[in-house]
C-alpha cells in the first residue's frame, strides 16, 4: 500500500491558507443576521439581487417558470415582478445557494472535484427537506447552510493537499475504514475539524460551525438537532446517490441522531425521498445551467 507523508494540521495553518481561497460571500452572513427582522431581510435580499447580474438572471429565469405555469401572458423582465412571484423563501434559497455557488466555483479552478459543488448543493437540499419533515427546531437557512458546508473541510484539504486527500478517499471507498480516522491519521485532524475552524472564521452561526464539526459523530452533540439534521441529511445523499457518482458509501446512521429528530421511518418516508429526489436533480440542473 502507497505510503504518503503526514502533514500536521492546526488551526492557524488552515485559517492562513484559507486566504488563497475565493472570499467567502458576505451575504451569507447578512441573510442570517437579519432573519428576524423582515423588512431588514428583505432589503438584503433585494440588493442581493440587484448587485448580482447571476443571481438576478435566476430569479428573474424562476419566476418565468412560475408565470408560466400560472398561464401568464406576458414574460416577467423586471427584478420586481419577479420576486413578487417566486416569494421571499425561494429568493432567499437562490440567494444562498447561489452565492455559495460562485464560491466554490472559485475554489473548482483550483482542481476541486467536479462533482462536489452537486453533492453539497443535495446535502442542504435533504437537510431542508428532513427540517420540514421531523418539525426539527433550526431554521430552514441554517438547515441549508449547514448541508451545503458540511463537507467544507474536505475542500480545503483538496486544495492544500490533494494528493494526500485523494489517497485517504480512495482508501475510504475501499476498506470499512472511516474517512475521519483516515484523515485524523494523515492530518492530525479530520475534514469535520477544518470546516468548523473555517465557518468560524466566516463568523457563522454556533449551531452550523458545530454541525459542520460533528456531523460524523452526532452523539457528541445531542442538544444541537443541526448536527443530527446534517447527519442523517449525509447518509441520505449518499444512499440515494444524489449526484450519481456511484463511489457513495453508507457506513453509519446514528439511532440518536434520528431519535432526537424523531425519525421513524415509516412508510411516509418514500414521500420525502422522493421530494429530495426531485428537488436535488432540479436544483443541479437549474443552478447549473443558468448563466
Amino acid at each position: 500500500m502507497l505510503t504518503l507523508p503526514k502533514a500536521m494540521v492546526s488551526r492557524d495553518i488552515v485559517i492562513a491558507s484559507s486566504r488563497t481561497l475565493p472570499s467567502f460571500p458576505s451575504v451569507v452572513n447578512r441573510i442570517l443576521s437579519t432573519l428576524d427582522d423582515i423588512d431588514a431581510h428583505f432589503d438584503v435580499l433585494v440588493q442581493a439581487v440587484n448587485r448580482d447580474p447571476v443571481i438576478s438572471a435566476r430569479v428573474v429565469s424562476l419566476a418565468n417558470t412560475a408565470a408560466l405555469r400560472g398561464m401568464r401572458a406576458a414574460a416577467v423582465v423586471d427584478i420586481a415582478s419577479a420576486i413578487s412571484l417566486i416569494g421571499i423563501t425561494r429568493l432567499r434559497h437562490i440567494t444562498l445557494i447561489s452565492s455559495l455557488n460562485t464560491f466554490f466555483n472559485g475554489v473548482a479552478r483550483q482542481g476541486l472535484p467536479s462533482f462536489y459543488w452537486q453533492y453539497s448543493m443535495a446535502a442542504g437540499i435533504c437537510c431542508e427537506e428532513l427540517e420540514l419533515y421531523a418539525d426539527a427546531p433550526a431554521s430552514l437557512s441554517e438547515a441549508l447552510l449547514a448541508g451545503l458546508l458540511h463537507d467544507v473541510g474536505q475542500l480545503w484539504l483538496h486544495c492544500v493537499y490533494p494528493v494526500q486527500t485523494q489517497h485517504c478517499q480512495i482508501q475510504a471507498r475501499q476498506s470499512a475504514v472511516d474517512i475521519e480516522q483516515l484523515e485524523q491519521e494523515s492530518f492530525g485532524v479530520h475534514h469535520g475539524t477544518i470546516g468548523a475552524w473555517l465557518a468560524e472564521h466566516w463568523s457563522l452561526p454556533a449551531t452550523v460551525v458545530a454541525a459542520i464539526e460533528g456531523h460524523h459523530n452526532p452523539e457528541k452533540q445531542v442538544n444541537n438537532p443541526l448536527t443530527a439534521l446534517v447527519h442523517v441529511a449525509e447518509v441520505i445523499s449518499n444512499a440515494l446517490d444524489l449526484v450519481g457518482s456511484g463511489g457513495n458509501k453508507v457506513t453509519f446512521l446514528s439511532s440518536a441522531a434520528c431519535q432526537l429528530l424523531g425519525l421513524t421511518w415509516t412508510d411516509d418516508v418514500r414521500a420525502l425521498f422522493g421530494r429530495i429526489e426531485a428537488r436535488a436533480s432540479h436544483a443541479n440542473a437549474f443552478f447549473a445551467d443558468a448563466p
